[in-house]
């Protein structure tokens, strides 16, 4: 039988301490406490449980990534609070110049934008970082849209209600200053949930009430295209990411589920749920890899501030070998 070394052209290392950032596929003995150990690459992504939001709320826009995020507005009843989040915990930052629920948000913790909200309203809000301050309204004024975009001056708001079912296709581009209506949505819905760093290039999916949709729509800068859809119709779902690498989670249909899907530009995969089956939430995140849900509904508990982080698969993993 061949050796390790004769397969690999290595010995195995004999370590005091596993080692700070191995390698996929690297092995090792730890002689501290004689075992054999690997580093491998997790299967499924998963959720960890974080800190608290300070204030317990539902219907609340995020913006950011998993480690440098914003929760912005919410209910019952309408909240100003503004909350940061560092990775760890949450941080009260200023309030909003308009107290508003079902608001929609893009952009960083530092540059960011919320948009529409309930009452239904136009009312755009600009971040800087420290502050908000009033910019120019959306053309049409709604609530529970879907958003995407880079900063505070480079966004699109798509879908929504009005005033009645099944809410609107309307789409509009942010280019700083002011809003300008560009193309509408395929399929006009509201409580859907959104993707894209870039006001060009989006991702629009689920929403609806009812039926709850599944339809997913991928934005060019120029048009919605339908693509893939979702495996679990929902509405009210969080959603974060690019238009290349999304995830879904969380939502209602009409039951409210912990259900999560990733997407890799062409597909959805349903993966790991929620530990906290919810819906109306606030989300944040880079990509399928790394995201952020807080706040929500968490029937038939009620609102909730419990916050949990996501690891997409493909996350370092240290196994340790048995003989068994």
């Amino acid at each position: 039988m061949a050796s390790y070394k004769q397969i690999f052209g290595t010995n195995i290392e004999v370590l005091a301490s596993d080692p700070a950032n191995p390698v996929q596929g690297q092995v090792w003995y730890n002689s501290t406490s004689n075992v054999v150990k690997g580093a491998a690459a997790t299967t499924a992504g998963a959720w960890a449980t974080g800190n608290n939001m300070n204030t317990v709320r539902r219907t609340l826009a995020g913006a950011g990534i998993q480690t440098a995020a914003l929760g912005i507005g919410g209910q019952s009843p309408n909240f100003a609070n503004v909350e940061s989040y560092d990775g760890t915990s949450w941080t009260e930052v200023n309030d909003l110049n308009t107290a508003r629920n079902a608001n929609t948000a893009a952009g960083t913790q530092t540059s960011a934008l919320t948009f529409g909200g309930e009452p239904v309203t136009s009312a755009t809000e600009s971040w800087n970082g420290t502050c908000w301050s009033t910019v120019n309204g959306l053309t049409t004024a709604r609530k529970l849209a879907g958003g995407a975009g880079e900063d505070n001056t480079s966004a699109l708001a798509f879908g929504g209600f009005v005033s009645a079912n099944p809410g609107v296709a309307n789409t509009e581009n942010w280019n700083g200053t002011s809003w300008t209506e560009v193309n509408d949505l395929n399929d006009a819905r509201y409580g859907l949930g959104g993707a894209g760093k870039l006001s060009a290039s989006a991702l629009a999916f689920g929403g609806g009430f009812p039926p709850f949709k599944a339809t997913t729509e991928s934005w060019n800068g120029t048009c919605w295209s339908e693509v893939n859809d979702l495996n679990s119709g929902r509405n009210y779902l969080g959603g974060a990411g690019t238009q290349t690498s999304a995830i879904a989670f969380g939502g209602a249909n009409p039951s409210v589920t912990a259900v999560t899907e990733t997407w890799n530009g062409t597909s959805w995969t349903e993966d790991t749920d929620l530990n906290t089956a919810r819906y109306q939430l606030g989300n944040a995140g880079a990509n399928n890899a790394s995201a952020l849900a807080f706040g929500g509904e968490d029937a038939p508990a009620g609102d909730t501030a419990a916050t949990e982080e996501w690891t997409g698969a493909g996350a370092p993993l240290i196994q340790t070998f048995t003989d068994s």
